[in-house]
């Protein structure tokens, strides 16, 4: 049956929800906007007119549709080279969601979206609607095919496991934004002390490059391992410029509602470095180098206004 434009233009309207729903089920901006395609597909396909509450049936297809993408990704991540890690979102992209709420914001924050990986994809789509979305127990129930009771107890295991990789404490982003400009003027000092006392003592330092941009496989752990390899990873070089084409401009900006250090060549965005800053100083640093993660990051720098670079790196 032919979709009216009335039916298209409902759709349309679920579909930020949507996109924000999946990007938070799957870490990947171009996976979230071909599960909404999909879902898009089966609402064209179906008898629209005897669905009775179309957001919610919306919903659930979709819910479904990334439950059967997260189970597949599990066996491609197995082959994934080197780390793996969510796909940034600048500032004021859409498809961040909801951030009324401080459930809604750390839902999307780069540190929790990486966390998400450690869950089960039921877990995940069960925190994912209630903590992101404030679905009812009841309503996730029907969504997923599961009691109520099963939903509660699935919800209580997903948020033990966030709570226990989760960062000691957060921090105001005035002071965070303070401590990027300190973390990018002790990184091109050339020297190592700077940088430490910036970062906790168990600090990390995680690169994805998706073999196609080196990146180490292992993560650097130990304030003084980080601090190292950043001194190093600021030092000017020419084969450096050569891997990204250029001189890259740095900024400080905002990824996933959290401070980040975003470096652009020639307007194409090379690298996004996603801070996690708790009170005690840095304690991770995630760096997004895989080109095909940062795709939707350079359309939507293209299409702001960031003012002027803090530095040239390399």
């Amino acid at each position: 049956m032919a979709l009216t434009a009335s039916d298209v233009d409902r759709f349309e309207a679920s579909r930020p929800r949507l996109e924000a729903l999946a990007y938070r089920l799957l870490g990947s901006a171009s996976e979230a906007e071909d599960a909404v395609q999909d879902t898009f597909l089966r609402w064209q396909a179906a008898d629209v007119g005897r669905i009775e509450v179309p957001a919610a049936w919306l919903t659930k297809v979709l819910t479904n549709l990334c439950l059967n993408q997260l189970t597949s990704a599990r066996a491609r991540r197995e082959t994934y080279v080197g780390q793996w890690l969510p796909e940034p979102l600048l500032a004021g992209d859409p498809m961040l969601g909801p951030a009324e709420t401080a459930e809604q914001r750390e839902s999307v924050s780069y540190a929790v979206l990486t966390l998400l990986e450690r869950l089960t994809p039921s877990e995940r789509a069960v925190y994912v609607l209630r903590e992101a979305f404030g679905y009812p127990h009841r309503e996730i129930a029907q969504i997923l095919d599961i009691t109520e009771a099963a939903g509660q107890q699935i919800l209580h295991r997903a948020k033990k496991h966030i709570a226990d990789g989760r960062a000691r404490a957060e921090i105001d982003e005035a002071a965070a934004r303070r401590i990027v400009d300190e973390f990018l003027a002790a990184a091109t000092s050339g020297r190592t002390e700077p940088l430490v006392r910036l970062l906790t003592q168990d600090a990390v330092s995680i690169g994805d490059g998706g073999g196609k941009v080196p990146a180490r496989a292992k993560a650097f752990e130990g304030a003084l391992a980080v601090a190292k390899f950043m001194r190093g990873l600021f030092k000017p070089g020419e084969a450096k410029r050569a891997l990204v084409g250029g001189s890259p401009e740095v900024y400080a900006t905002t990824a996933n509602g959290g401070p980040a250090v975003v470096a652009v060549v020639d307007g194409r965005v090379v690298g996004v470095m996603c801070l996690e800053v708790t009170a005690e100083g840095i304690a991770a640093f995630r760096n997004q180098v895989n080109p095909d993660k940062l795709a939707r990051a350079t359309r939507r720098w293209a299409a702001t206004d960031h003012g002027e670079p803090l530095l040239n790196a390399f």
